[in-house]
């Protein structure tokens, strides 16, 4: 029989959540204050907590924090009165499975704690209670690849992540989705599409950073045939294209001023005329955007319409860096190499301990895009059973002689430059004083000589940052990226 501890305050509500839970074969414990309550959880942990947001004397977010730094598995299910959006926010960011509202409904309450409980494996917690603990511990299986493509993770960071999908994927609200490069941020936003009422309907997205600035806006909102140069025919707008569904734009920021001022009304009004167009259209249409920069401090900067942030900040879901769900990098490992067997028809069944060491303490950068790359790279290396070190590229065994930017403060982007020992080169040769450097052959050469050094040099003083580095070098994004790959950098 699983155990449920309620804290609330409310006597009567203790009563009734006792009686019907009691009726429902869980067995219950109340408490009616938070330090009685958490006097109970360090006597008998219990398989799910049940607690008011407001008691008499503590506040139901800082139970929860006690709660989770002693026992982080735990599932914790948040009551409170206030149908406040900020305190859900802040219960599940702070680790809460999920929140009920004031009045409460019995099967409301029952499904949540079925849901929770399912998501620990019927009851069982990292904290282990008696009633899990006599369950037969067998071998994690596999992970299963998800029709969205979506892996989910074990680790806390993980957890808390699903959790936020969870609670704003059935409503309507924008979302700002904050991450490094590679840290899933799209997968993230098709997930919330999957999860919501608009599954069935279009999932369009743009890279607003690989698109230049004189076709962002027939990209979004669609042109007319002869509405300028090079429009031979109508074009339907992404706005257009995910009516009814969801639009995800990466790397907003990216977006220039002119653009973000026809943005904002597209999203105030929900109607667009496409370019060159006369007449409006109407468009239902949810708005995910993504960005590796903070949308706020681009627009005290100026680079970014305050109002449209205002706009778009409904909510805002952080995906967490690799390096900080050390305990999920061996299952994306291992479920990536199942891919990568397949495509290459390999049998490869795992990788070595030395390996597995290796990767637990690389700092991933790259995060789980890196990741990817990496064990792809091994694989077509490996002509062995098992991947080993040696299969491993030099920069990842190798990571404390390479400087990497520091992540908290600005995303790094590197993943794909520093892989190439063309780039060392070129590198080394930026350091060695001028009357070392070779001469070139032409002037051809010179100049192209000089346009790779300059791209290096950029991409280091921006702790190669592409999207920042094309911003300075006067060039979009897209053509950057086919520079790098032209000098193989």
């Amino acid at each position: 029989m699983q155990k449920i501890l309620v804290i609330d305050d409310d006597k009567d509500v203790c009563l009734l959540l006792e009686r019907f839970l009691t009726r429902q074969d869980f067995q219950v414990k109340v408490a009616s204050t938070g330090k009685e309550g958490l006097k109970m959880l360090k006597e008998d942990v219990p398989d799910l907590v049940l607690s008011d947001f407001k008691l008499g004397d503590i506040n139901g977010g800082d139970l929860l924090k006690e709660v989770k730094s002693s026992h982080p598995g735990l599932p914790v299910i948040i009551i409170t009165g206030y149908s406040d959006i900020k305190v859900a926010i802040n219960v599940m960011k702070n680790g809460a499975f999920d929140y009920v509202t004031k009045p409460l409904f019995p099967e409301e309450i029952l499904n949540t704690i079925k849901k929770a409980l399912a998501s620990t494996g019927d009851g069982q917690t990292d904290a282990a209670p008696a009633s899990a603990a006599k369950k037969a511990v067998s071998k994690p299986s596999k992970t299963k690849k998800k029709k969205t493509g979506y892996i989910f993770g074990t680790s806390q960071a993980s957890k808390n992540l699903v959790n936020q999908i969870n609670l704003v994927a059935p409503t309507n609200f924008s979302v700002i989705i904050y991450g490094e490069s590679g840290a899933g941020k799209e997968a993230v936003a098709r997930e919330i599409h999957h999860r919501s009422d608009r599954r069935d309907k279009p999932f369009v997205a743009m890279d607003c950073g690989a698109i230049s600035n004189e076709l962002a806006g027939s990209e979004l909102f669609g042109h007319v045939k002869g509405s300028f140069t090079g429009a031979v025919s109508d074009k339907t707008g992404h706005f257009e294209l995910a009516n009814g569904g969801t639009l995800f734009l990466d790397e907003v920021a990216n977006l220039s001023y002119e653009v973000q001022v026809s943005l904002l009304r597209v999203v105030q009004e929900r109607k667009l005329k496409p370019i060159g167009g006369t007449r409006e259209k109407e468009v239902d249409v949810r708005i995910i955007v993504a960005s590796n920069e903070q949308l706020l401090q681009a627009a005290k900067k100026g680079k970014f319409r305050e109002d449209l942030y205002y706009r778009f900040n409904e909510f805002e879901i952080n995906v967490p860096a690799l390096r900080h769900r050390d305990k999920d990098i061996m299952m994306y490992a291992e479920y990536m190499l199942d891919g990568v067997n397949e495509e290459l028809n390999k049998s490869i069944s795992g990788f070595s301990d030395e390996v597995v060491e290796v990767f637990q303490k690389y700092p991933w950068h790259g995060n789980i895009r890196e990741l990817k790359n990496v064990v792809r790279r091994a694989a077509l290396l490996c002509q062995a059973d098992m991947i080993k070190v040696a299969n491993l590229p030099y920069e990842l065994v190798n990571h404390d002689n390479i400087h990497f930017a520091d992540s908290e403060n600005e995303p790094d982007t590197s993943a794909g430059i520093l892989n190439s020992s063309s780039t060392k080169e070129i590198m080394a040769d930026l350091i060695k004083p001028t009357h070392h450097s070779r001469m070139p052959a032409d002037l051809k050469e010179a100049a192209k000589e000089a346009e790779a050094e300059l791209i290096v040099r950029t991409l280091k003083e921006v702790n190669f940052n592409k999207s920042k580095a094309a911003r300075i070098l006067n060039i979009d994004r897209k053509t950057l990226y086919n520079k790098i790959k032209y000098y193989n950098l």
